[in-house]
């Protein structure tokens, strides 16, 4: 076919050149039109707080982020090194298709036929690093191959470091490639990188050590469903056909896994495409699979792709406008939000700069205290370029990083504007009308939160007669650097130490602690014993027991780690 061009010529070349020039400018503009996603606002927070490890993910994103916003605070700062990442990973990956005589045509119509290619070439989250650093890895692991050197390895180690710094999936890289090759343990250069890599990922291992490993804790156990749901399963194959193209999604798949393997470097390509979705896929059945979350496969998915079409060229003959027309329905979505028309779920990057704009309009320069999560506040931080805005962790949501910076020891005894999504009788006075919906807001005096305060009891899954009472050995430990009181003398809201059993809608029964709570006073760093009796509910069945501290007028923080509790 006349349009298969050699890999070297100098149409291909030109075709490399002029898409890689088409694919910046559409981020660029997409970057500085679009507002931001709740997440990116989350992880600019980040970048406010550098340190080798978050609650979410590790540092490498914050880096990312910290770059860009430094040259200018706006979308287009915040995403500039994401876009610099995609269009450097893009050309890496054309590098490599090189080496196998790949056809530059058909490899930016790949590129440009992905859906997931095109979220995240300018959206910054921990995926964007972690996609150009395993494009990095598979450059320098196929001149590793090729030739066994120190100096590769040096340079494998410290790439691998990016990909554990990047975000934790790259685990499954690094063990699909050496599944994919287990000859690489014979060799010396291998266990140099291994022993690198090791080595600059210490200070992460130690930030997680130091803070009770709450990644672990969140991603193995916090964020898995309490049941079983069938769609979470069913719905994720024909997402990642989505992510991979609309209408040739399928195809592409299809080109990827019927290469035919002639080296080692493709075993390894075709081990990680095809085991990291199957990962995915088991973990369907403890949890919600978010569909970015294979796109390290995408890389070598790509790599596959190219090299099977110049393995066999023929292609069939609807290919090509069937291509063209999934391009043009994945352009037309991204224009459309230029224009300013939000499409689907992402209604929630619009209006919302005018939102935080016109709430510190309204209370100045004083703290604001968000409780439906992390989203709110991170896009008031970020628009406002501020600190100021705080997310109350509540019992009924997940912990975050705001768990972590020390923004809440700057509320206490303060007069702090509580902004909600509900009216809520006796503390919200006025509601705020913006394009993006309607808040309800307060002042709240003298405020008091322990939101950093942990409650252990050792055991994470128990179990007891309905409606028996059971006794808990609490130890309630103090992180905070200045010492706490459970005492109400001197603050205007009293606090309370509850118990909590949640079934799968809400909770369903809370109770409180002897009046002993109130005498307690902790030191920083400080732990102490507490005795809590505890009467199971009344109800047999499975429940969720967390222990919580509520100060008036907050709905109590999550101050202990899920209890898988049955009534028996």
């Amino acid at each position: 076919m006349p349009e298969l061009a050699a890999a070297q010529s100098p149409r291909s070349k030109k075709i490399i050149f002029y898409f890689l020039l088409a694919w910046t400018a559409l981020n660029i503009i997409q970057s500085a039109t679009l507002e931001l996603h709740a997440d990116e606002a989350y992880y600019w927070l980040y970048s406010r707080f550098l340190d080798w490890g978050y609650f979410d993910h590790p540092p490498m994103v914050a880096l990312f982020i910290r770059f860009g916003d430094s040259i200018m605070h706006n979308e287009l700062g915040l995403r500039l090194l994401t876009i610099t990442a995609s269009t450097g990973s893009i050309y890496i990956l054309w590098l490599i298709l090189k080496e196998y005589s790949a056809n530059a045509k058909l490899f930016a119509i790949v590129i440009a036929s992905m859906f997931m290619c095109h979220m995240y070439g300018f959206t910054t989250t921990p995926d964007a690093p972690l996609f150009f650093f395993a494009v990095v890895f598979y450059y320098f692991y196929r001149k590793y191959l090729l030739n066994d050197s120190w100096l590769l390895g040096i340079i494998l180690g410290a790439v691998v470091a990016c990909l554990l710094y990047s975000k934790y999936h790259a685990i499954l890289l690094i063990g699909f490639t050496v599944i994919s090759n287990i000859k690489l343990l014979k060799r010396g250069s291998f266990w140099l990188a291994v022993v690198l890599a090791g080595i600059l990922y210490i200070p992460h291992i130690l930030w997680q050590v130091h803070h009770d490993f709450p990644s672990l804790n969140y991603h193995l156990s916090e964020r898995s469903a309490d049941t079983y749901h069938p769609e979470f399963t069913y719905l994720y194959p024909l997402g990642q056909l989505l992510m991979a193209g609309p209408l040739i999604g399928w195809f592409l798949f299809y080109k990827g896994f019927t290469v035919k393997i002639t080296d080692a470097f493709i075993r390894c390509l075709m081990v990680n495409s095809i085991g990291t979705p199957i990962f995915f896929l088991i973990t369907s059945f403890r949890g919600e699979v978010q569909p970015q979350w294979t796109y390290i496969a995408f890389a070598p998915l790509i790599l596959l792709i190219g090299i099977s079409f110049a393995q066999k060229p023929t292609l069939p003959k609807w290919f090509y406008p069937v291509a063209y027309i999934n391009i043009a329905i994945i352009v037309a979505i991204r224009l459309t939000l230029i224009a300013g028309f939000p499409v689907g779920r992402l209604q929630s990057q619009f209006g919302f700069k005018n939102w935080a704009l016109t709430v510190r309009q309204k209370i100045g320069d004083n703290y604001v205290m968000f409780n439906e999560g992390f989203q709110n506040p991170a896009k008031y931080d970020y628009y406002n370029n501020t600190l100021k805005g705080f997310a109350y962790d509540s019992r009924y949501y997940r912990s975050t990083q705001f768990d972590i910076w020390p923004i809440e020891d700057s509320l206490q005894h303060k007069r702090v504007y509580y902004l909600v999504p509900f009216k809520q009788p006796g503390v919200t006075t006025d509601s705020l009308k913006v394009s993006a919906g309607t808040w309800y807001g307060g002042w709240v005096n003298d405020v008091r939160t322990y939101q950093k305060i942990t409650i252990d009891n050792g055991n994470y899954k128990m179990s007891a007669p309905a409606g028996q009472k059971k006794i808990f050995d609490l130890v309630i430990t103090n992180p905070y650097p200045h010492a706490v009181n459970f005492g109400n003398k001197g603050w205007q809201h009293k606090a309370f130490l509850e118990a909590c059993f949640f079934d799968e809608h809400d909770v369903v029964q809370q109770l409180d602690t002897d009046t002993t709570f109130t005498k307690i006073a902790l030191n920083a760093g400080q732990s102490i014993h507490h005795s809590f009796t505890v009467t199971a509910p009344l109800k047999k069945g499975k429940y969720e027991l967390m222990f919580s501290i509520r100060t008036e007028p907050f709905t109590g923080s999550k101050n202990s780690r899920i209890i898988k509790f049955t009534a028996e």
